[in-house]
């Protein structure tokens, strides 16, 4: 009878102890989810969601305790329960993880390389080895859409901007001169290579709140951080030489490099259709220093010194046998210094300086015209992470720059001066929100004050991402962007106010491994663009506008065939401005229709070579014939040009490269030039803008000395 009574109160007991735990489990639009695992966290109590979503379980655990709901896919969810034997019911929801690698991304205008987690297009090492480019950075962007092929000048035009309408930006700090001098109507070359940097951010409109002083385009370059082997590295160039060496530390890395060019002894060999007086030579000197800080900490320091040296004699139209020599000497300086840190798990700051030198002294016959600018520029940016889903920036930085242009007046041998001085203080927030792994959105506004116009001005941005599905995604792009008037124009009339551009953008891209399919579309319409009043420069104002609008197509594809890498673009551009002195609006001489490109590289393993052809097709652009009555009617010829270069690797630490422009020998015209008074028979003589020879060959031998037998120099061909 004892025993009995003692076993239904042991099973009462055990019965009063027991907590039931039931509920459901449903995603954030209420749908059931099947297969959740729900347990009491530091116990083995639990169960599994059925089909509906809902569960059921018993636990004997008693007082405070925390339910686990999780699954693959979404973030476990946690809930804290009272466990006294009271029914607990739940409903527990929850969200979608994001993993970079599946979710959608802003791509809107947007050619991004170097972050493979945001689904890279292209490499620094597809930059250096496009033919035709011979290792420039416009050049290889140039095969892009959305850019216009302006043979004689060498710059990035950006659907229907010119090319002082793209901003390059290294590690986040404005470079306000990124291209070298040249003679008139010969192309320029970027002062900075691509081997330098790890990732390349190549945006066609739309971009971030963070880049400003960029009407069309920005390009933003990020360089590497500490190496990690020491080597020396050897060029040796058919139209110079150079060296680099790489020490490595622990924690740290410099390199240093020193680079002579002298196009003298190449121009002897090769006729140009310039009268050359003193070829283009150069001396280059730079360096790098990168230290890691704390934990996660990096400092990088980066200077570039550069004197350049040419003179040609520029022919009159009409009397070719007058010449008038022309002599440009150029100084060059650019040095920043940036830093990047964690402060906490969710924050972090990054910033930096940098300073920026050019100078000009220019000699036509007998008389000097000097041009500086310096210019200075601050940034700093904290970057908080408020959760998986939503990520925001807030920054603020200055740029001064100072700008003094002065020359002899003839007639009075006096000299004169025009300078002015701009400081633009600016500020910018941006936050990017995750609402699920198919949607995302950016939204930011960036204010800035000049200090030369007193004008105040706030931007908006945005940006909107759609990913219905694993691979393919919409995004749309809006945003207001300026920037000041050109030195030339400023110098002039220091009360012109920016320059702006509204960017609308919509495209279309699939990423399916080594595929890329992209189609965009956009308007862009331009506002306060600078307008001459009675054609005087002197007396110009902020009147003038324009609009560009067209259709760009991208595929890439290096899977099909092995080891074949290939891609091909197509642009189509409609533009129109009325600025400057156009006497209405029309077409800019730096605009074309149709711009296309096909890019193919292939790596020959047998033989241990690689292999590239680029074949680039731009429809005729305006120009002005004075001996008709139309502004910008007549259209130059088409320009094609199909050119290769081939890398061969006798030994892993030497390479011998090889490149050739325009192999079939087209002869390009760019445009014509036209004698300033009709001759006797009242026409305007005129000369074609031609290249200054049909082809460009390079010819060159690398060599590393490295510890590492595996590193040499191929990525930065």
């Amino acid at each position: 009878m004892k025993a009995n009574i003692f076993l239904y109160l042991m099973l009462s007991v055990s019965a009063y102890g027991q907590t039931i735990i039931s509920g459901k489990i449903t995603d954030r639009k209420g749908e059931s989810i099947p297969g959740v695992n729900i347990t009491i966290l530091d116990s083995y109590d639990g169960t599994s969601s059925d089909m509906n979503g809902l569960f059921s379980f018993s636990t004997s655990e008693q007082g405070g305790r925390t339910v686990l709901a999780t699954f693959v896919g979404y973030i476990g969810q946690q809930v804290a329960v009272t466990l006294n034997g009271n029914p607990v019911k739940l409903v527990i929801e929850l969200r979608e993880e994001i993993h970079q690698l599946e979710a959608v991304t802003i791509s809107a205008g947007s050619f991004t390389a170097g972050d493979e987690k945001r689904r890279t297009i292209l490499k620094a090492i597809d930059i250096a080895t496009t033919a035709g480019a011979t290792a420039d950075i416009a050049g290889a962007l140039n095969t892009l859409p959305g850019t216009t092929k302006v043979g004689e000048s060498g710059r990035l035009f950006v659907r229907g901007g010119d090319g002082n309408e793209t901003r390059t930006f290294i590690d986040g700090m404005v470079v306000l001169d990124a291209y070298g001098p040249a003679a008139p109507n010969t192309p320029s070359r970027g002062r900075f290579l691509p081997f330098m940097f790890k990732g390349t951010s190549f945006s066609t409109g739309g971009y971030s709140a963070e880049y400003g002083q960029a009407l069309s385009s920005a390009l933003v370059l990020n360089s590497k951080d500490k190496a990690e082997f020491n080597q020396t590295d050897i060029g040796i160039l058919s139209v110079g030489a150079d060296v680099v060496h790489t020490q490595v530390w622990d924690r740290a890395s410099a390199s240093g490099k020193v680079q002579y060019t002298n196009l003298t002894p190449y121009f002897n060999l090769v006729d140009q259709r310039v009268d050359w007086h003193t070829p283009p030579n150069s001396i280059e000197s730079s360096g790098a220093y990168r230290q890691q800080t704390g934990r996660d900490g990096l400092l990088k320091f980066f200077g570039n010194y550069n004197h350049s040296n040419l003179a040609t004699y520029r022919h009159d139209i009409a009397q070719p046998e007058l010449n008038l020599l022309t002599d440009l000497d150029n100084t060059y300086g650019y040095g920043n210094a940036s830093y990047q840190q964690s402060l906490s798990d969710t924050w972090s700051v990054r910033g930096g300086v940098s300073y920026n030198y050019n100078g000009n002294k220019v000699k036509v016959g007998a008389v000097p015209f000097d041009e500086k600018e310096n210019g200075t520029h601050a940034k700093v940016v904290f970057e908080n992470s408020l959760s998986d889903r939503i990520e925001w920036r807030v920054g603020a930085e200055s740029i001064v720059r100072d700008y003094t242009a002065s020359t002899m007046v003839t007639n009075f041998q006096e000299p004169l001066s025009l300078n002015f001085r701009e400081a633009i203080g600016a500020s910018f927030l941006e936050g990017e929100w995750y609402t699920s792994k198919h949607f995302v959105s950016k939204v930011g506004a960036r204010a800035e004050h000049n200090s030369l116009n007193s004008q105040a001005s706030i931007d908006p941005r945005i940006s909107l991402a759609y990913k219905p599905g694993k691979c393919g995604q919409y995004s749309f792009a809006y945003g207001i962007f300026r920037q000041s008037a050109k030195n030339e124009l400023l110098r002039l009339n220091t009360s012109l106010g920016p320059e702006r551009a509204e960017h609308f953008i919509l495209n279309y891209q699939v990423v399916t491994g080594n595929q890329t399919f992209r189609v965009e579309t956009y308007y862009k319409r331009y506002m306060d663009l600078v307008k001459y009043s009675n054609g005087n420069p002197a007396q110009s104002n902020n009147n003038g506008h324009g609009f560009a609008k067209g259709v760009e197509l991208f595929w890439r594809d290096n899977r099909t065939v092995r080891n074949v890498d290939y891609w091909v673009s197509y642009s189509f551009l409609e533009t129109e401005r009325d600025y400057l002195n156009f006497p209405g609006a029309a077409v800019p001489a730096f605009a074309s229709a149709h711009n296309f490109s096909f890019v193919y590289k292939h790596f020959i393993t047998p033989i241990k070579s690689q292999l590239g052809l680029t074949y680039s097709f731009t429809s005729g652009r305006p120009y002005t014939n004075p001996n008709g009555t139309e502004f910008n009617l007549d259209r130059t010829p088409t320009y094609q040009d199909l050119s290769a270069n081939i890398s061969y690797l006798p030994r892993n630490w030497l390479i011998i490269h090889f490149s050739c422009t325009n192999l079939l020998g087209r002869d390009n015209i760019f445009g014509y030039s036209y004698a300033a008074t009709p001759g006797a028979d009242g026409i305007y003589a005129s000369q074609p803008i031609r290249q200054p020879a049909n082809r460009f060959v390079f010819l060159a031998v690398f060599i590393t000395i490295s510890k590492n037998k595996s590193v040499n120099q191929l990525p930065n061909l």
